[in-house]
């Protein structure tokens, strides 16, 4: 265990070359967002955020950059503000708006992205807006981390990462960076965290919740009772840190810190439909809330068509192209259904049933005077049965905002068919076993 946590922390924990160069960057671009807020009255100041003002940051991250604002400032000019001090300030590289409560702006130099987020100047509880209390986490771990601590929030990083449950974006719906630090904070060290995330029950509370919260995992923000970090964690994400866990304590091993490529089981890529299509651009968090809402519709819908979808995901390479992934148990399956019906002792429900299933291929009584009667699906392709949903989009339940895309350039594949590379990703993901989360290593 020792040898490989000492390992894991060579890995994790930035040289001083990486942190001088960062540092430079950093210096670089919070002046430039300095420069462009002096010409509004209603900044209070700019401050750097983040992984890297705490300093938990990793060898790759990203900058936040917060606009802070007077508190008299409408919203209207809030938004207003924020989106021009941020354009103005990353005019050189590529800006483009992203969402969360509110808009704020994305770049990205030298690889790594940078956020100029706007917030309200508040004291700590006054929240106008949910950007508001991250200039307080920064203060939080800044007063309460020392060294040693700060390099257990990494540590735990790299775990997320290697197991593939890092990021609080929608698209990952998983564990962010600052969710980390603070079970750092709850449970003193990287093994610590590991060791209690293995005996989490359902709805683990972490912390001194102010009121009961229905999630998988409870974890209070410790500047806010009121907030539960857990919200934005997926089930199962929860489940796959649970698991884990577990596996690392039977045999810890630095996989668990570099991650493992999922590999496509070629004997079921005949069971996955995938539906592709094309998009103009547009934020990265709005594309994918659009995909992943489509994506759960699709499934509800294949099912009442009699299809059992097993598993199923959403990708998007957040550029041009995104894909539904759908494995089913069946892609093909019977042509004929029975309905089961009341029996004949029941007057009213068995002449409604006969009467609604009147125009069936034949209706009988069985052996325990029963009514069944057999019909014939419309569709028992589900390649065909997709393809007849997405004439109508809007019928299918797919949200409006990609209905157009889905309309001009949607194609169903099977898993075997040429894919892209992002696709063939989630494919590797929804036909294969996770070798860490499932590790039977004793």
């Amino acid at each position: 265990m020792n040898r490989v946590l000492e390992q894991a922390k060579k890995i994790s924990i930035p040289t001083r070359k990486e942190e001088e160069k960062t540092r430079q960057l950093a210096d670089f671009l919070l002046k430039k967002v300095k420069d462009e807020a002096t010409k509004y009255p209603q900044v209070v100041s700019v401050e750097l955020g983040g992984s890297f003002a705490k300093g938990t940051w990793l060898g790759q991250m990203d900058f936040d950059i917060f606009v802070k604002l007077k508190t008299d400032t409408d919203e209207k000019s809030f938004e207003e503000i924020g989106k021009n001090i941020g354009f103005d300030s990353m005019k050189n590289f590529k800006p483009h708006v992203r969402y969360s409560e509110h808009p704020y702006v994305e770049a990205e130099i030298k690889g790594t992205r940078v956020n100029v987020v706007p917030c309200y100047n508040v004291e700590k509880g006054q929240w106008k807006s949910a950007a508001d209390r991250s200039p307080f986490h920064t203060k939080f771990v800044l007063e309460t981390f020392d060294d040693t601590k700060k390099n257990e929030v990494r540590l735990l990083k790299k775990f997320l990462k290697g197991v593939g449950i890092y990021g609080a974006e929608i698209a990952k719906e998983s564990f962010g960076g600052y969710v980390a630090e603070v079970l750092i904070h709850n449970y003193g060290s990287f093994l610590g965290v590991i060791e209690a995330a293995s005996n989490f029950t359902q709805g683990q509370e972490i912390g001194n919740p102010s009121k009961k919260f229905e999630t998988a995992l409870v974890l209070i923000d410790p500047i806010d009772s009121n907030r539960n970090l857990g919200t934005a964690i997926s089930a199962q994400n929860v489940a796959k840190f649970i698991l884990a866990a577990r596996a690392f304590l039977k045999k810890p091993s630095m996989t668990f810190f570099v991650g493992k490529q999922s590999k496509l089981n070629r004997k079921i890529l005949k069971n996955v439909l995938i539906v592709r299509f094309t998009y103009k651009w547009r934020s990265p968090d709005i594309i994918w809330g659009q995909v992943k809402r489509g994506t759960t519709s699709l499934a509800g819908q294949l099912e009442l068509g009699g299809f059992e979808v097993i598993r199923k995901t959403s990708i998007t390479d957040e550029t041009s192209e995104a894909a539904m992934l759908f494995f089913l148990r069946l892609p093909i399956i019977e042509k004929f259904v029975v309905k089961n019906g009341p029996e004949v002792y029941r007057k009213s429900d068995s002449e409604s049933f006969v009467l609604k299933n009147s125009k069936n291929i034949m209706t009988w009584v069985d052996d325990d005077g029963r009514i069944l009667s057999m019909q014939q699906r419309e569709l028992h392709d589900a390649k065909k049965f997709l393809e007849h949903l997405l004439k109508n989009p809007m019928h299918a339940g797919i949200p409006s905002g990609i209905i157009p895309d889905i309309k001009r350039s949607s194609r169903v594949l099977y898993g075997d068919q040429p894919l892209s590379k992002s696709i063939k990703k989630a494919l590797a993901d929804v036909t294969s076993t996770d070798g860490l989360v499932f590790s039977t290593s004793k």
